[in-house]
């Protein structure tokens, strides 16, 4: 068994060898990713629950949560232009800092909406800085045309770290859940991002910076990537916010069985995402951007009606099969930075044009958080996935517009 351990730790060394520049950072960056996936899997397996069941948030309260987490989001290119003269490793450590504080609040915090709230607004500022960072870090370590494999290793390091934090949120509810102890828990996650921002602040590599400008970058070649991030944008949010909350308050699972759920969809990410990074580079991101949405339209139809359809022991677990599914092909996402990387004439402008398009598809995600609870409310579960369905096919129709020119 330790000669098979080791065999795959060499296999998996030369594979990383193969992809990232050696004078690079890319070392410590991805043991950062690792550890910081561990922190968000404990964060992710507790907080919906600890929503629903400690600070009493329904389904409306949820989307208002959720409208000011995604803030942030959408004042990532107005933060990022104020510190345009920083490197990407200099705001990816930022954020760590920042996402650590959030987590340290939750421990601290009351159980009222308002400051868990702001506890997770102030994560969420973190997790977005480093959001844009993470992406276009692992594309400037990439060797050249090793972009889309080197996203999806990136994505399997925090899958395989988000995973290890479900399964503690699943041990630790086993053994100690009985008087739902959250806020133990979290003090545990910052504990765990703690480990993570040492690790991010051991990154030795430079990204090339263009120190005198800002990063603010809406060239007219970018302007499909943008609407694309709309779309996406839009789509992704209706399972992120309401996907776990519909299992919760609508089918009753609690943070055990949300966790056991994530951990799966965790490992199923694990082992898929470097295949999509694969299927991105041989088959090109256009085909990947469009064929995605042929698998969301089935899984937005059993989300939003498998309860009228089966009885609701099977509709749950089809509902947790869809949210699997749903977060495999959320792994096309990465199509669009390889469609960044090929449009851009430096590393730079790469790095501005992702940041501004973290926040562009915020504009409608905010939309989405604010407006889907309302519309789960009045209108039922139905219609809020039918309306995700209709996003995600304007999503491929408007990618079947776009031109692959490949750059040397």
């Amino acid at each position: 068994m330790y000669q098979l351990l080791q065999t795959g730790k060499e296999r998996q060394m030369k594979r990383l060898q193969e992809l990232f520049r050696e004078e690079s950072g890319y070392k410590m960056f991805l043991i950062s990713v690792l550890v910081t996936g561990l922190g968000y899997g404990l964060y992710k397996g507790m907080i919906d629950n600890y929503l629903a069941e400690i600070v009493s948030m329904g389904e409306f309260d949820r989307g208002v949560a959720e409208f000011f987490r995604e803030v942030p989001g959408l004042l990532l290119v107005l933060i990022l232009a104020v510190f345009y003269m920083y490197t990407a490793e200099a705001l990816y450590k930022a954020g760590a800092v920042i996402m650590l504080i959030g987590i340290a609040m939750l421990p601290v915090f009351p159980p009222s909406k308002i400051l868990v709230t702001l506890a997770i607004c102030v994560h969420s500022l973190g997790e977005h800085i480093q959001l844009g960072m993470k992406n276009t870090l692992t594309l400037e370590y990439a060797r050249p045309g090793k972009g889309g494999e080197a996203l999806g290793q990136q994505n399997a390091f925090s899958h395989i770290g988000t995973l290890a934090g479900y399964v503690f949120v699943i041990l630790l509810f086993t053994f100690f859940g009985a008087g739902k102890p959250y806020k133990p828990f979290f003090a545990l996650t910052a504990g765990f991002l703690f480990i993570a921002l040492i690790f991010a602040l051991r990154i030795q590599g430079q990204s090339v910076t263009d120190r005198t400008g800002g990063r603010f970058h809406f060239a007219r070649k970018f302007k499909k990537y943008y609407m694309l991030e709309v779309f996406y944008g839009a789509r992704k949010q209706v399972f992120l916010t309401f996907g776990p909350y519909v299992l919760i308050l609508f089918y009753g699972a609690d943070a055990r069985t949300i966790s056991i759920l994530f951990a799966v969809s965790a490992v199923c990410c694990y082992f898929c995402a470097p295949l999509v990074g694969k299927i991105i580079d041989r088959f090109g991101y256009k085909i990947v951007m469009i064929s995605d949405t042929l698998i969301l339209v089935i899984v937005c139809f059993f989300y939003g009606f498998a309860h009228h359809l089966f009885s609701m022991h099977t509709a749950f677990i089809i509902c947790c099969v869809n949210y699997i599914l749903d977060s495999v092909i959320s792994l096309a996402s990465m199509a669009s930075n390889v469609y960044v990387q090929d449009l851009s004439d430096d590393p730079e402008e790469m790095k501005t044009t992702i940041s501004t398009g973290v926040s562009v598809n915020h504009m409608i995600t905010l939309l989405i958080a604010l407006f889907g609870g309302w519309i789960w409310h009045a209108l039922g579960i139905e219609t809020l996935f039918i309306l995700s369905a209709i996003l995600g096919l304007c999503n491929s129709a408007y990618a079947a517009t776009i031109r692959t020119v490949k750059r040397a």
